[in-house]
């Protein structure tokens, strides 16, 4: 089926749910799940904004975070990066005081257990052996005796990518062959892939709406058969390709927002008089992607976790973009999200959610069966 036809009957589905009574509602779409605090840091040690959150294969999750910060109140460097066991008892810090740090985005395990960070702020990837050592260094970040060292500008139009550096890096992911696939971000507008051996392979994409091009890459995630999805935040889409750069499909999600849905903070986005998403600001609008997460291959297959900022859902789709269910909404409380920021999905029914308004991290058990 194309792309459009299915998004088409998405919405129009998801539009015949908001019209039933609330527990025929919750059968088509609503997810019940459980929620709780999960991290249990010690007693002289406060979480900023979770930016990041992964989870290796013994269970261990690992937070990057906007903590600990230091410098002046605008430009403070907000980067640290924790490991948790399964029950979430605090285990250490890793790369404390790292030349790196300087403000949290994403992290990530890879296959082989290493942790990847990547620092929006320094414009630099770091991969970390299991013990904690830097392996491998991936970009620059502007040195402090540079009489020019500022901020990033967002010029229009862009200037040209440079291989080897970034703009704003926020993910990574990988395939079967331990290549890797770096989302580039908020300037930059590319996907850079890079080989095992860290050698610079390729880049695609630029800035735009047209098929192939981003507005803000904010978050990327591969599947058992090599196919590459990039939330593509500011267009409202997921984007996937093959390992070459090749579009493949691209998907859209199209669940009205309630009437009443708050927003986590700030004003209520401008929304269509069915709850749908207007022309317009695409990150703050129903299934604008924030997060994406593809499950490990289990025994009815993989599933792909997107989260948005407003109305604050999860969703969970098949991998060709149909969406089986959605969860939750902006809150303060446990089970409500405040911009969730990254995910981790160790299984089908067992997500890790950090969130930036809310300074935590939750961990859900889904109840689909309920």
């Amino acid at each position: 089926m194309g792309t459009g036809f299915r998004g088409l009957g998405l919405m129009l589905g998801a539009l015949c749910a908001t019209t039933l009574p609330a527990a025929a509602a919750r059968a088509q779409g609503e997810i019940p799940f459980d929620a709780v605090d999960f991290l249990k840091p010690p007693a002289d040690m406060h979480l900023g904004e979770i930016a990041g959150v992964a989870v290796n294969a013994q269970g261990h999750v690992f937070v990057y975070q906007r903590g600990n910060t230091s410098g002046p109140a605008y430009g403070a460097a907000a980067a640290q990066l924790l490991e948790f066991d399964q029950a979430g008892r605090y285990v250490r810090e890793i790369g404390k005081g790292l030349y790196a740090w300087s403000y949290a985005h994403a992290v990530r395990v890879d296959p082989q257990g290493n942790i990847w960070a990547m620092d929006k702020g320094s414009d630099m990837v770091i991969k970390f052996t299991p013990a904690g050592r830097v392996a491998m260094v991936f970009g620059r970040k502007p040195e402090a005796s540079d009489e020019n060292a500022h901020p990033l500008e967002h010029p229009n139009p862009p200037r040209p990518a440079v291989d080897g550096q970034f703009r704003q890096v926020t993910d990574i992911a990988w395939d079967s062959k331990g290549n890797g696939y770096i989302s580039d971000g908020y300037i930059n507008s590319r996907v850079a892939k890079i080989g095992p051996d860290g050698h610079w392979l390729k880049s695609w994409g630029s800035f735009g709406s047209e098929p192939g091009q981003f507005n803000t890459l904010h978050s990327i995630a591969s599947d058992a058969s090599d196919r590459i999805y990039v939330a593509d935040r500011g267009n409202r889409r997921i984007q996937v390709f093959d390992t070459e750069g090749k579009l493949l499909d691209t998907i859209t999600i199209n669940v009205p927002a309630p009437a009443n849905a708050p927003a986590a903070i700030g004003n209520r986005p401008r929304l269509n008089p069915d709850g749908s998403a207007a022309a317009g600001n695409g990150t703050m609008q129903p299934g604008a992607p924030w997060s994406l997460c593809i499950t490990p291959k289990g025994p009815n297959g993989q599933f792909l976790y997107v989260s948005d900022a407003y109305p604050g859902r999860i969703y969970k789709l098949t991998l060709d973009g149909k969406v089986l269910g959605w969860l939750g909404g902006s809150g303060k409380q446990l089970k409500q999200f405040g911009w969730i920021h990254e995910m981790a999905c160790p299984s089908e029914n067992e997500l890790y959610v950090g969130e930036l308004l809310n300074w935590r991290l939750q961990k859900l058990t889904l109840r689909p069966g309920k």
